[in-house]
């Protein structure tokens, strides 16, 4: 994130009592994340999975943040079933539902910080934006820069959950997925975690 970008969010953040919020999406399908285990010395551990590689569960989420409060998480979860004509990524319109659902959540105006991926910055969410232009503000993160947001920490902390899960249908890994999202929400020390990870914080700097 550009630092001029970053300074102006913190200070309007701090001007308005606006909740900063930041979003990314995940994905997961049959075939469980690399993960540490326990096995006796000297037997490999083996699982079994589904080689079809059919199935998969996109998360799109938000980590919102605000001095003095209790931090967020909120998410969205499309499940692809591999079937002809449905769309594998999130829409704009998911995306905007994810957005006003936060907003209402949190009862104040957000700053939301997110990169620029193509659905992001499209004709049909500029319009969006623009049309709530009275709680919604958008900052850019730069390309390549998953080390700044603390989402990434949401996702790290997901899958590491999912690391000896042998999901037999795409049905029962979203059930987990939600599982483990549901379990991050309920601990706001962990959520603060996240953006500690960063090394950013929610305070402007002084002049």
């Amino acid at each position: 994130m550009a630092e001029t970008d970053l300074a102006a969010g913190k200070k309007l953040a701090a001007a308005t009592g606006a909740w900063i919020c930041f979003e990314d999406e995940a994905g997961q399908n049959l075939r469980p994340p690399k993960a540490r285990t326990w096995a006796r010395a000297g037997h490999t551990p083996i699982m079994e999975v589904s080689g079809k590689g059919s199935g998969r569960v996109s998360v799109a989420g938000l980590v919102c943040l605000k001095p003095g409060k209790r931090g967020h998480v909120f998410y969205r979860l499309r499940i692809h079933r591999g079937r002809k004509g449905e769309r594998r990524s999130f829409s704009e319109a998911d995306y905007a539902a994810a957005i006003t659902a936060a907003h209402q959540q949190l009862q104040g105006p957000i700053i939301l910080i997110w990169d620029n991926l193509n659905t992001h910055i499209s004709v049909a969410m500029r319009a969006f934006i623009d049309a709530h232009a009275d709680w919604l503000t958008v900052v850019r993160l730069p390309a390549y820069a998953p080390d700044l947001n603390p989402v990434e920490g949401v996702w790290a902390q997901m899958k590491n959950g999912l690391g000896n899960l042998s999901a037999g249908t795409v049905g029962q890994l979203a059930a987990t997925v939600k599982n483990r999202l549901k379990r991050i929400q309920y601990r706001p020390e962990l959520i603060d975690g996240f953006l500690a990870q960063t090394g950013l914080t929610l305070e402007p700097k002084p002049p």
